[in-house]
């Protein structure tokens, strides 16, 4: 059976949700053979085989940690080489989309990036993508060499899969480029206990309505009692009103959650364009004529601060 590569995002070998994303997808096309790098990579390949990788090729060299991007590409490069799969799947990340364009001129391919799901169609691997606010569905193919796709988080169902996981050394050649830029300090970022924006299933965000920092504490409430993550708009975040790692839209990050709440945001085609995939949007806005409010599945037109108060309360009611 045809293989498709899997490139996986892991913390010190804590697998993340979109790589288990991405298993379930590549079942669909072929086999999964996982692709893991850097510290920790050899403790990924048990959870990995329990979502269907039936190989994970490893390696832990240094070059990973102390070298920005390019040392991932080329073990990706290498693993297209030793594998020749159908289809490179990449999460659909800031640096998972870098690491995707430079495989894809690296091999001499073509890349689709921000897919929510991948087929077969002919004998050929299709990237299935969502656009103008799901109203339309495009499938796209690659027409040349290995197709590299990038897949938003929270398009598949984690679906665990039982398979062989068996270890495998990667040999990986860096090249000069690949130590072009080397990292010379981290510095972890504090934990807000809240998922990661990206890969929320629930997102709830504020925007110029919430008119003040102090203010979020109400978006933040919403959130908690959701077991969701916060996000902002631009205009919140130029103001100061929360960190610009929590922007959503064109210039910051970009979402699609089963639920998006929107409360104070007016929905101007910057927002949008980071959270129209959204599977759910509901909008809390005082203005009828918000543009928000041609995007949604649910409006309320009324003042954030008695709406979503009542709305912690009532979710709140009904977890005890």
């Amino acid at each position: 059976m045809a293989e498709v590569l899997v490139f996986v995002d892991h913390v010190d070998g804590a697998v993340r949700k979109p790589t288990l994303e991405l298993l379930t997808l590549a079942r669909r096309v072929g086999e999964p053979v996982a692709v893991a790098v850097g510290a920790g990579a050899g403790g990924t390949a048990s959870v990995l085989g329990e979502h269907g990788a039936v190989r994970v090729l490893v390696s832990e060299a240094p070059e990973f940690g102390e070298f920005l991007v390019v040392p991932k590409v080329d073990a990706l490069a290498a693993a297209v080489a030793v594998v020749s799969p159908v289809a490179v799947l990449v999460p659909s990340s800031a640096e998972g989309k870098e690491v995707a364009a430079r495989l894809a001129l690296r091999v001499g391919s073509g890349v689709v990036t921000d897919a929510v799901d991948v087929e077969v169609v002919d004998g050929g691997v299709v990237a299935v993508q969502s656009a103008f606010a799901a109203s339309f569905t495009t499938r796209s193919r690659v027409s040349r060499g290995v197709p590299v796709v990038t897949v938003k988080p929270n398009s598949a169902p984690v679906e665990p899969s039982a398979a062989a996981g068996a270890v495998e050394a990667l040999e990986v050649g860096f090249s000069e480029l690949s130590r072009g830029v080397r990292v010379v300090s981290r510095a972890a970022r504090e934990s807000t206990g809240r998922p990661e924006l990206t890969e929320a299933a629930i997102v709830v965000s504020g925007g110029r309505g919430v008119n003040g920092a102090e203010n979020f504490a109400v978006i933040e409430a919403l959130a908690d009692s959701l077991g969701a993550a916060v996000g902002a708009s631009r205009a919140a975040v130029d103001a100061g009103w929360y960190p610009h790692a929590s922007q959503v839209g064109q210039t910051g990050k970009s979402v699609s959650p089963q639920l998006y709440i929107a409360s104070g945001i007016s929905g101007a085609i910057q927002h949008r364009a980071g959270m129209q995939t959204s599977k759910t949007i509901v909008a809390i806005n005082k203005d009828a004529e918000a543009p928000i409010f041609d995007l949604v599945d649910y409006g309320v037109v009324g003042d954030l601060f008695q709406v979503v108060p009542q709305l912690t309360e009532e979710i709140n009611t009904r977890k005890g």
